[in-house]
């Protein structure tokens, strides 16, 4: 199957709201433009040195998210063109991108990572945190940045049950969030759902989702 051929498919089954990230990282730029040339232009990586070097060989009508967890030092390096960061864990990381972002003129848009699996591999932050984040004077003083909604990564598990739940979870934290609006927070988007569930995390809820292997086949991890 060709890419075009997987985006077609793919795109063909999703309901209007639902925005795809292709994941493209280990990629290649050959391999990413098939799927360009096809039509699509929101990339995914998770990796920022991967990410700025693509962006240079790349078009620049490209909408580019980060989708990995994301270091404080490396924020300067994307911050010119980057369209969304999806794993904000934390308010360190969000004054970071804030002071960036105001270096470049730019509003930089940002999900909140929550925590929605057991694993301890998965990073993001309580819906706890996200409240009181949301609620301090700190926050409604970063004018370059703005939070349009919230990411998570359930479990990796074939339990359906346990899936669905961790989405539900997400749904819920969201809807909770959302009586909170305020000027630089916007939710509207929710990040959740990959190549193995995102269907289940559509019919949970989810509006944005993150598919590689689907798209682009196996990958190749060096």
């Amino acid at each position: 199957m060709s890419i075009k051929t997987n985006l077609d498919s793919i795109s063909s089954k999703l309901p209007s709201h639902v925005t795809l990230v292709a994941v493209s990282k280990t990629k290649p730029v050959e391999t990413i433009m098939e799927a360009y040339d096809a039509g699509h232009k929101i990339f995914g990586e998770n990796k920022v040195q991967e990410m700025v070097e693509k962006y240079e060989q790349m078009p620049k009508d490209i909408d580019w998210h980060m989708i990995g967890h994301l270091q404080r030092n490396k924020v300067k390096y994307m911050a010119s063109f980057v369209r969304l960061i999806h794993g904000v864990d934390n308010f360190k990381l969000l004054k970071e991108i804030n002071k960036q972002a105001k270096k470049h003129d730019r509003v930089i848009d940002c999900l909140f990572q929550i925590k929605i699996a057991e694993e301890d591999s998965k990073f993001g932050m309580s819906a706890k945190d996200a409240k009181a984040i949301i609620a301090s004077d700190a926050f409604s003083e970063l004018e370059n940045i703005r939070i349009t909604g919230v990411m998570g990564m359930a479990t990796f598990t074939n339990d359906e049950t346990q899936i669905k739940q961790e989405f539900n979870v997400l749904k819920q934290t969201f809807e909770d969030l959302k009586r909170l609006e305020t000027r630089n927070f916007k939710p509207e988007t929710i990040s959740m759902g990959m190549s193995g569930d995102y269907q289940l995390a559509i019919a949970c809820g989810s509006t944005m989702i993150r598919v590689g292997s689907s798209i682009f086949g196996a990958r190749n991890y060096q």
